[in-house]
């Protein structure tokens, strides 16, 4: 097992530590620093920024919204960085949902697992550099087509060279076939909300992908970076009261009440009811009540809240199910080198 530092996106202000986050999990032996983004911070500002004083830590995105970039400009600065950190760059992709990438980005969101395996084949063109970028499309035509167009577009390569022809891609994927998708044709799944107890329904998953021709990987060299909430406590009533907010935000808050991918993650994990409940309630702008009602089976489903034998008992749990690594977040230098001790 290993770990990686999950910085996620910014909240209302920038944060104020995670230079010193980045540093201790440089120093402790961590995998990796992963970031986020929603509709706020972006994700390559702060990966670059925090990245540039790191040697050794690979350096991932959980997620980028495919929304957000064109293929070939999510290609490019993938390759920048790629650069800048000697090779130590994953690129992390999500296809996010209709509300954000029509309320903020203003693209159409139809048929994401098309989209999701265009928007990579173009990348992987940028980065092998082997002839000029083209596309058929339909979701990302290169060069650009129809009567909208001057006709004066030209397929190029990228002028700056590479590093790595096959930099690694990873997808955040929630829904089965998203799932089978990442394991045909992607470097490693980035589950948010992940519970051992289905790790055998997520294998059925992505052993549809892996047995797709031309499959891109296999389970021996498939990577699984699941987020993961882990902390290490003797009060338990009040991390599950921290957690819950968060799940609240997820299961009752992204999306539309009736097209919210977060929320259907939960009631495949069986609890529908409770989805239904912390919806209601935070769609009526009760969401200390949503938070509260969510019962602490539930956080501790996808989450390892207790002592440091119980944690380190149940991330041998998580690895036996299959998890290569996790992302946790801790929010202080203390933290972070408290959970590295747990893998030495």
């Amino acid at each position: 097992m290993k770990f990686g530092l999950q910085l996620g996106y910014w909240g209302a202000q920038p944060p104020t530590n995670h230079g010193q986050l980045v540093a201790a999990a440089e120093a402790t032996g961590f995998d990796s620093v992963f970031t986020a983004e929603a509709w706020g911070s972006d994700a390559y500002t702060p990966l670059a920024w925090w990245g540039s004083s790191t040697q050794r830590v690979r350096l991932g995105t959980s997620v980028l919204q495919l929304s957000a970039r064109t293929p070939t400009a999510c290609a490019m600065a993938a390759l920048t960085l790629d650069h800048l950190s000697g090779g130590r760059h994953i690129v992390g992709l999500g296809v996010s949902g209709p509300q954000v990438v029509e309320g903020w980005y203003g693209q159409r969101f139809a048929k994401p697992l098309a989209r999701t395996r265009e928007y990579i084949d173009i990348m992987r063109q940028v980065w092998a550099r082997e002839a000029p970028v083209t596309s058929d499309g339909p979701h990302y035509p290169l060069p650009l087509g129809g009567p909208e167009a001057s006709g004066l577009g030209k397929p190029l390569k990228p002028i700056t060279h590479p590093r790595r022809a096959d930099i690694p891609v990873m997808l955040g994927a929630e829904g089965p076939k998203n799932i089978a998708l990442a394991a045909e044709i992607a470097d490693g799944w980035l589950p948010l909300f992940y519970t051992p107890r289905m790790a055998d329904t997520y294998n059925e998953w992505l052993d549809d992908g892996f047995a797709r021709a031309g499959a891109r990987r296999s389970r021996a060299d498939f990577e699984i970076c699941a987020t993961a909430q882990i902390v290490i406590t003797d009060d338990k009533a009040a991390t599950y009261a921290a957690i819950k907010p968060f799940l609240a935000l997820y299961m009752g808050g992204m999306g539309s009440e009736d097209t919210n991918f977060h929320a259907e993650v939960y009631r495949r994990m069986g609890y529908g009811e409770v989805v239904d409940e912390v919806t209601a309630l935070f769609r009526s702008d009760r969401k200390d009540q949503a938070a509260q009602i969510i019962p602490d089976e539930v956080v501790d489903d996808s989450a390892i809240v207790g002592d440091a034998e119980h944690v380190r008992t149940q991330i041998g749990v998580w690895e036996k199910a299959g998890v290569t690594t996790m992302l946790v977040s801790p929010g202080s230098v203390e933290q972070v080198q408290q959970l590295a001790a747990l893998l030495d």
